[in-house]
């Protein structure tokens, strides 16, 4: 579903990312899992297109993305979840997500405005509510629907249990098993390793833009060393 070998990434002149190389296959979810600032985001945001200056190579369902725009990007299936939110406040949870659907795709899902509120029950009961109105796990459900709302293939969601309460962030554990099932890829920022464990089926460590692991999730959980040196606070 996604291939991304030899990754380097810029902030100006600043190299953060250092060849970040990683898989991700169908109805599969990876995790990017590491500390503050160890190039999780960056990595999603270099797969996306938003990054002004990047190399190396990008493939997503066999095409090339390397140097293709991010609206592009998103126009094959590649849907994105960043960390803030970005929801529409003064429009209601149903034109948000009328204003992200995306006609069906060959080989994914579709969904509609009914099937996205099975999966939420939390925004079933507001349709009509404006997203500026709705607390912050609310708006973070919000936006992923929003993104499912394009049909994608894969999507990159970025820290999804970050400042959210514990009921929310079963809700979104939930809801990516779900995706899973259906056939969705996801690629996952996180910094919750219980919440990741829940989820994922491997696991990626980058530190410092680098990556330090790639394997199964429950090695990853198994090995204490490891975690201490890359993970622990």
């Amino acid at each position: 579903m996604l291939d991304v070998q030899a990754l380097d990434a810029w902030y100006g002149q600043a190299q953060v990312l250092y060849g970040v190389s990683l898989g991700v296959g169908a109805g599969e979810c990876v995790a990017l899992v590491g500390r503050n600032g160890a190039g999780k985001s960056t990595t999603m945001k270099a797969v996306m297109g938003l990054m002004a200056r990047r190399s190396g190579r990008i493939v997503f369902r066999g095409t090339d993305i390397s140097s293709l725009p991010s609206y592009r990007i998103g126009r094959l299936g590649l849907g994105w979840v960043p960390e803030d939110r970005r929801i529409f406040t003064d429009l209601t949870v149903r034109e948000n997500l009328a204003v992200a659907r995306q006609d069906p795709r060959d080989g994914a899902p579709t969904w509609t405005e009914d099937k996205l509120y099975a999966l939420f029950p939390n925004l079933a009961s507001m349709p009509d509510r404006p997203g500026g109105r709705m607390s912050g796990g609310e708006q973070q459900m919000l936006t992923v629907a929003r993104t499912l709302m394009g049909n994608p293939y894969l999507v990159l969601l970025d820290e999804p249990s970050e400042g959210v309460a514990p009921l929310i962030v079963e809700e979104m554990a939930r809801m990516i098993v779900a995706l899973k099932k259906e056939g969705v890829s996801v690629l996952l920022s996180e910094q919750n390793l219980h919440f990741a464990r829940l989820v994922a089926d491997r696991a990626v460590v980058l530190e410092k833009g680098e990556v330090k692991f790639v394997g199964a999730m429950e090695a990853l959980m198994s090995d204490d060393a490891l975690l201490r040196t890359h993970l622990s606070v």
